[in-house]
């Protein structure tokens, strides 16, 4: 069947909570992405930093077919070798010393909020459980996460959300000294803001956060859903600034395209949840934690995140040429292969045009286009991108 075809027998039976782009995914390898008519198209879209090895990487796909002919699934009342090595290896490389496996970001980030309140109530009584957020941050969909989030727009219709959460200016440290009060046992934070406009903490901020929380016993939660597992350069985008959170959580791209979230924790903070407290039916399940530990052998031994940091300046220093030469782009923000370019105009048309052309990019928070390809990208790759995004902006500019 065609696209059109496809589309209409969608539309016939699919939810609408999503406003699709008219393509049809049929095949994807590397930094490349085929529709149901044939139709080729470079990726800096990734499934929204997921497939941060590229489409189909050969090692995880592997990984995930040897696991299929032993193991699917098994119950989290016995014990998961690949989880077990999973959870070793995120430890190994990072602050964690616990991990609890689920199946999402959004999931992650709701072990985080359900930890942080659970630990304050046994250390502090149960009228402590405010969690500072940030404005513009993006913490998930569910009803938890989205009172978490500093968006009005991502709970309208969705009121009453949970209560316990204040918002404050992401990078002002002061205007989050002001709201800590007896209430607050946590502040959540993304390092880098994604779906907020690729927002970088300003230079010292996550580390007078880190001293805020030490001062008054707050709990630190970095979320590295969009961020973590290399996009920045990095394994984890907190290395960056050498400030170590109490708990981080991580999805997307942690398992190379399969549905994965894990919330990494010291064993201070872990220590709240015993058994029974939380739990999930497909966390930490056989075929995802092979193909995550597949992952992060590609990021940690074949020069991936060394790539990362090399085209990202590169991707960096063709968007600053790009901004340059047209008068409706301006600042270019990000840290390594998650790039995001403000523009002083709506977005949403030179997606749609760049899609014609063949480029996969998306914009957030209605000016910034966002760009974030697999992290295997080359030299060449990014060249044809912007070539095709050179060619948008000169017809917008024309218009």
């Amino acid at each position: 069947m065609n696209t059109q075809a496809w589309i209409e027998r969608g539309d016939a039976c699919i939810a609408t909570t999503y406003g699709r782009f008219p393509i049809v995914a049929a095949r994807g390898e590397g930094c490349w992405l085929w529709d149901v008519d044939g139709n080729k198209y470079l990726d800096f879209l990734a499934g929204v930093a997921v497939n941060n090895l590229g489409h189909c990487h050969p090692k995880v796909v592997a990984a995930l077919q040897r696991q299929a002919q032993t193991l699917l699934h098994c119950s989290n009342y016995y014990h998961i070798p690949p989880q077990i090595e999973l959870a070793e290896t995120l430890c190994r490389h990072s602050f964690g010393e616990r991990v609890f496996f689920c199946n999402s970001g959004a999931e992650a980030n709701e072990a985080a909020m359900k930890l942080v309140r659970k630990h304050s109530a046994e250390k502090n009584g149960s009228n402590r459980f405010t969690v500072i957020t940030a404005l513009a941050s993006f913490h998930g969909r569910t009803i938890g996460t989205i009172s978490a989030t500093g968006q009005d727009a991502v709970r309208k219709g969705f009121t009453p959300v949970v209560p316990g959460f204040r918002y404050v200016p992401f990078g002002d440290i002061e205007a989050m000294r002001a709201v800590v009060t007896p209430e607050v046992c946590a502040v959540m934070l993304e390092p880098v803001q994604g779906e907020g406009g690729i927002n970088v903490a300003p230079p010292g901020y996550l580390k007078a956060v880190r001293e805020l929380c030490d001062q008054h016993q707050l709990l630190l939660i970095f979320d590295e859903v969009q961020v973590g597992c290399g996009r920045t350069g990095k394994l984890f985008a907190y290395q960056h600034d050498d400030v170590a959170p109490d708990i981080m959580t991580l999805a997307k791209a942690l398992a190379g395209g399969a549905p994965i979230g894990a919330m990494v924790a010291t064993q201070a903070a872990a220590a709240a949840f015993t058994p029974g407290s939380h739990g999930s039916t497909f966390g930490g399940n056989p075929l995802v934690t092979s193909a995550a530990l597949a992952t992060l052998d590609v990021l940690l031994n074949d020069g991936v995140l060394e790539n990362c940091v090399k085209m990202g300046n590169y991707l960096r220093q063709r968007l600053e040429e790009l901004s340059a030469r047209y008068p409706f782009c301006g600042e270019i923000r990000g840290r390594g292969l998650i790039l995001g370019l403000q523009l002083n105009v709506d977005g949403a048309p030179l997606v749609q045009e760049a899609l014609k052309r063949g480029l996969l990019i998306n914009c957030t928070a209605g000016t910034v286009l966002r760009f974030v390809p697999p992290l295997v990208v080359t030299r060449a790759e990014i060249d044809h991108g912007m070539e095709i995004l050179d060619a948008v902006f000169a017809q917008h500019n024309g218009s």
